[in-house]
């Protein structure tokens, strides 16, 4: 950036370098996720369920009976609405009888679990939702005029405000690492899935939890390098 300080050069912010393996890191992990599905999405269910069928049998067991399961459109899309009352598959898991799709399926019936036994982080990340939301918003608009007119604290208010989002990502790991627990020991104790095929869904969730880990990470590389022009302007 011009003007952030001659120690960064003129048309050079070597800052960058931490922007480009941030994404590098998100491309990696979106690359695993997707490879590792397609793999595990060409091995059938030896019961020949579908995701949605198991999802239903998972939240009928869990006295759920409530939840409604619907179709959305797109691959991966899949995610559990609380609002709502509503988990929504995806059209690469909805019909599907793969392990990677029942795999998915019965993640998102996790997320629904959650919810009823009252799950701490989950209710932790709620509650912080309105303040990310807010904080996200005006970090980067704060973060600029600080830089442009000078506003050193300003500046800061702004990078602070874009680290809400780094604490949202990091309680939400423990709440995707859950639901996929949750989702392997269901699939496991009511024998919807076996052997090879058990492994092969793990795989799948474990592909699925690397991208919010790369999120993250990608964040905190973000705020670094927020920090570190920040620190740059003040000794110039």
């Amino acid at each position: 950036m011009y003007g952030m300080g001659m120690g960064y050069g003129m048309f050079f912010d070597p800052t960058y370098v931490l922007v480009i393996i941030a994404f590098l890191l998100t491309l990696f992990a979106s690359f695993g996720v997707k490879a590792t599905f397609r793999r595990y999405d060409k091995i059938r269910s030896s019961r020949g369920i579908t995701g949605s069928m198991a999802a239903r049998r998972i939240l009928d067991a869990n006295g759920l009976q409530h939840i409604r399961i619907e179709r959305v459109s797109g691959n991966l899309t899949d995610h559990y609405s609380p609002k709502e009352n509503v988990i929504r598959l995806s059209d690469s898991t909805y019909n599907s009888d793969s392990v990677a799709a029942i795999g998915v399926a019965a993640h998102e019936c996790g997320h629904a679990v959650q919810y009823k036994v009252g799950y701490a982080p989950i209710k932790i990340r709620n509650s912080i939702v309105p303040i990310v939301n807010i904080g996200s918003s005006l970090s980067m608009p704060l973060f600029i005029i600080g830089l442009i007119f000078q506003l050193t604290n300003l500046a800061y208010i702004g990078a602070l405000l874009f680290g809400l989002v780094l604490v949202f990502q990091v309680i939400t790991l423990p709440v995707e690492i859950n639901a996929s627990r949750r989702a392997m020991k269901t699939l496991d104790g009511m024998m919807l899935l076996e052997g090879d095929e058990l492994s092969g869904a793990r795989k799948t969730l474990t592909a699925a939890a690397m991208t919010y880990v790369a999120s993250a990470a990608s964040t905190a590389l973000q705020l670094l390098r927020l920090l570190l022009i920040l620190n740059n302007r003040r000794r110039d």
